[in-house]
């Protein structure tokens, strides 16, 4: 007899056959999409082509105000690879595979929890999370979509997450003036120095934010991730540059940071200051209207019977939805310590789990 989890697998093993890895950002409208579209065969379907790879499929039965959301898209894989990552392994109590655990289990389990099921249902699915290039999801706020609530689909262990930090990266160029090292004017002329003259200040600014907290979160995350500049020792250098980034709490404002970020050097040393990537925080808003929206994400983990965990470090798209007005929370299954990594794994049992509790979302059993 066919089980749920079978049911679930048969669909992972053909997702993770697909190959979806992004960068190269390869992404076309058919292959996992076709599939995708013949499993929801009372859905009405809509795919989008969005450019670059991101491509969407919005798939709706019936009326409802729920949507839940899964990316499709993964990173790529890595010579640690012990066997094809595109070939499903099921071991005694795993499924290995790339975007098994990130995330193309839940995507499975939705397919497996459609099919079981007659009631309206909402699906989103997505390319482009792992590109810092969040055009399926904007295209989707943007339009009149009707939905008040979303379900994003990241490892949670089974667990609805209320909360998480924001992100946001820099480039910071940094400008000096071309000379001999043994000038005098060496010290203040280089345009490394004045680099490394603001990443300590950069380091001893975020230390000073340890004590701020938010939702079990505590402090400012911050990396510096990358610094070239100069010619060669005897040569002061006339550039430089920086590649940063940054997590907040939810009760931090991005836009002050990026103030004090760009405060901490001397007069006329910044050359360029942009910001390559911003996601907000969840929830969004500022401290007061996080709050609120935080307790309305409880409320609605609570109606759902879902179990709530912990607020996390790492930054999902969900914050988007939180950002566009819907009460939004992070639910999906396997560990965030599995993603990314070579043989990439989630355990059958929270693949059934999942499977199981959008069931019985999707038939309306809500609170246990």
């Amino acid at each position: 007899m066919t089980t749920m989890l079978d049911k679930v697998l048969q669909h992972l093993q053909m997702l993770v056959s697909f190959d979806t890895r992004n960068p190269p950002r390869l992404i076309g409208t058919g292959g996992m999409f076709d599939y995708i579209r013949t499993q929801l065969p009372d859905f009405r379907i809509e795919v989008t082509d969005h450019g670059a790879g991101a491509v969407s499929l919005l798939a709706v039965r019936g009326t409802p105000r729920r949507v839940f959301n899964v990316h499709m898209d993964t990173v790529p894989d890595s010579p640690a690879w012990t066997a094809n990552p595109h070939v499903l392994r099921v071991t005694g109590d795993r499924a290995i595979g790339l975007g098994a655990c990130d995330i193309k289990g839940a995507a499975a389990g939705l397919l497996a929890a459609a099919s079981a099921t007659r009631d309206d249902a909402a699906f989103l699915f997505s390319t482009d999370e792992e590109a810092n290039d969040p055009r399926c999801i904007a295209a989707f706020l943007a339009r009149e979509h009707g939905f008040t609530e979303a379900i994003i689909a990241e490892p949670t262990q089974c667990e609805a997450v209320l909360a998480h930090r924001g992100i946001s990266s820099v480039l910071l160029r940094f400008r000096g003036a071309a000379g001999h090292a043994s000038g005098a004017n060496a010290m203040q002329a280089s345009a490394l120095h004045q680099a490394m003259r603001w990443g300590s200040r950069a380091l001893d600014f975020v230390e000073s934010q340890s004590h701020q907290r938010f939702g079990g979160l505590t402090g400012l995350r911050f990396n510096i991730g990358k610094v070239e500049g100069g010619i060669k020792a005897n040569m002061i250098a006339p550039s430089a540059e920086v590649r940063f980034g940054f997590r907040p709490l939810p009760s931090m404002s991005i836009d002050g940071l990026h103030e004090q970020f760009g405060t901490l050097v001397e007069a006329g040393a910044i050359e360029r200051y942009e910001e390559t990537f911003r996601g907000p925080s969840l929830p969004a808003g500022d401290v007061a209207g996080a709050e609120e929206r935080r307790l309305a994400a409880r409320d609605l983990a609570d109606a759902l019977g879902l179990p709530i965990g912990n607020a996390v470090d790492f930054w999902t798209e969900a914050s988007l939805f939180s950002a566009a007005g819907l009460t939004a929370i992070v639910y999906g299954p396997g560990d965030i310590a599995q993603a990314h990594t070579a043989d990439e794994w989630v355990s059958l049992d929270q693949l059934r789990r999942y499977t199981e509790s959008v069931t019985r979302i999707l038939a309306g059993h809500t609170a246990q």
